[in-house]
């Protein structure tokens, strides 16, 4: 679950966006990465992906993040782009109650695709349109809670908590392959040393080494 590389950085994270067609994954992608908001962006066909290097206690992690399409003809495309994922952003669109509605839908998609050990959270979006809300907050949490997942909500348009959304799943990925490489080096250590093996002398009585085929 993310490795350690060269020395650029000291690990990298695939991350993807899901949700429907829509909800703003494309502007929560690069709000993020290269702070920019496209009030005209078009639905994105297939993938499109972009990455952002940040400092986590001490470590340079890389993040590449992947912008999955949410329309219904491009998800036999987009569904080999999990394999390798170690976080996942599910996004809804807050005025949208259908979109809320096919989060069970995208975590059915996600489960069946993704590592069994992804870091997913709920992301409601476009919380700068509070006054067409669909969605309530409430409802999201109980969501959130059920699933064991976590749960914000940001503004691409304003650049509201967008940054924290991505600290947040960074942090928790870093902690869990922290934690498993802990846990492998104590096994390590507590398997004692390696067991001693017998030297085998591969040279014949005339001290020349055999030869492992025969010559014509």
């Amino acid at each position: 679950m993310g490795h350690r590389v060269d020395h650029e950085y000291d690990y990298l994270f695939k991350i993807v966006l899901i949700g429907d067609s829509g909800v703003g994954k494309s502007n929560i992608l690069s709000r993020y990465t290269r702070n920019e908001f496209c009030l005209e962006s078009k639905s994105t066909i297939g993938v499109e992906f972009a990455t952002k290097t940040l400092q986590l206690e001490g470590k340079t992690i890389k993040a590449q993040i992947w912008d999955t399409a949410g329309q219904e003809r491009y998800r036999a495309i987009t569904s080999a782009y999990y394999r390798g994922a170690v976080g996942a952003l599910l996004v809804y669109d807050i005025t949208k109650r259908q979109t809320f509605e096919n989060v069970e839908r995208w975590l059915r998609e996600l489960r069946d695709h993704a590592d069994s050990n992804i870091v997913v959270m709920m992301v409601g979006n476009k919380s700068d349109l509070n006054h067409l809300r669909a969605t309530s907050t409430d409802d999201a949490k109980a969501m959130a809670e059920k699933e064991g997942l976590s749960f914000l909500e940001t503004s691409a348009l304003e650049a509201l908590n967008i940054e924290k959304a991505f600290q947040k799943i960074l942090t928790e990925i870093y902690h869990i392959v922290r934690k498993k490489a802990l846990a492998a080096q104590e096994a390590a250590a507590s398997a004692g040393p390696p067991i001693q093996g017998t030297a085998i002398n591969v040279a014949d009585s005339t001290g020349n080494v055999r030869k492992s085929c025969c010559s014509t």
